[in-house]
C-alpha cells in the first residue's frame, strides 16, 4: 500500500528512524562545550582538554572536591564561578600544567587552592607538602587568607612564611633542613 504524508511528517519519520552516531553525539557535545567558552569569552590550547564547569556543584559531582571546602565556597559568597575558575579548576584536576592570564580580582587565587587543598586530599602530619612562592608580601597576604578560609575545618594548616630566620624560630631549627 500508499503510505500518505506530509513533507512535515517526513521529515519527523527520518528523525526517528536515525539514530544518532557516537560520532554525532560528541560533535555535538564539543559544539556545545565551544558555545559555552565563547559566552564566557574561555580561550584555551592544549589537547585532550577537560570541559569547564558551569557551577560549583559540579566539582563536588565530578572531582569529589571536599564538603567542607565546597561549604567554605558558599559561606564565602561565592555563588557562581568566573570564567578563569570555569576552566583552571577542571584542568588543575586533571593534573595539567596550566598557564592562565585574568584581570586582577577575577578569582585566579581561589582557581588554583581549590585544586591544591583537593589534590592533598587531608592534612597529615608530614611537614610542608605545598608551597606557594609569591612575588610580593602583599599577594603572599591575600593568598594566605583566602587558604585560611578556603580550608577552615579541614584541617589543614596553612603558614605564611617571610624570612627563613623566622622560620628556623616558628618551625624550629632543624626546619631549614627537614624542609
Amino acid at each position: 500500500g500508499i503510505k500518505w504524508m506530509s513533507s512535515l511528517e517526513a521529515k519527523f519519520e527520518d528523525a526517528k528512524d536515525k539514530k544518532p552516531t557516537a560520532e554525532k553525539l560528541e560533535r555535538l557535545r564539543r559544539e556545545k562545550v565551544n558555545r559555552f567558552r565563547n559566552q564566557h569569552r574561555i580561550n584555551i590550547q592544549g589537547t585532550d582538554l577537560p570541559d569547564p564547569v558551569a557551577t560549583f556543584e559540579q566539582l563536588q559531582e565530578e572531582y569529589k572536591v571536599h564538603p567542607k571546602i565546597m561549604e567554605n565556597i558558599q559561606a564565602a559568597g561565592f555563588h557562581v564561578p568566573t570564567p578563569i575558575q570555569m576552566q583552571a579548576i577542571p584542568v588543575m584536576l586533571h593534573g595539567r600544567e596550566l598557564l592562565a592570564s585574568a584581570p586582577t580580582g577575577s578569582g585566579k587565587t581561589l582557581a588554583f587552592c581549590i585544586p591544591l587543598l583537593t589534590h592533598l586530599k587531608q592534612p597529615r602530619n608530614k611537614g610542608f607538602r605545598a608551597l606557594i612562592i609569591s612575588p610580593t608580601r602583599e599577594l603572599a597576604s591575600q593568598t594566605h587568607r583566602e587558604l585560611v578560609k578556603l580550608a577552615e575545618g579541614t584541617g589543614f594548616r596553612i603558614h605564611m612564611i617571610h624570612k627563613a630566620a623566622e622560620a628556623a624560630k616558628k618551625f624550629g631549627p632543624k626546619s631549614s633542613r627537614k624542609f
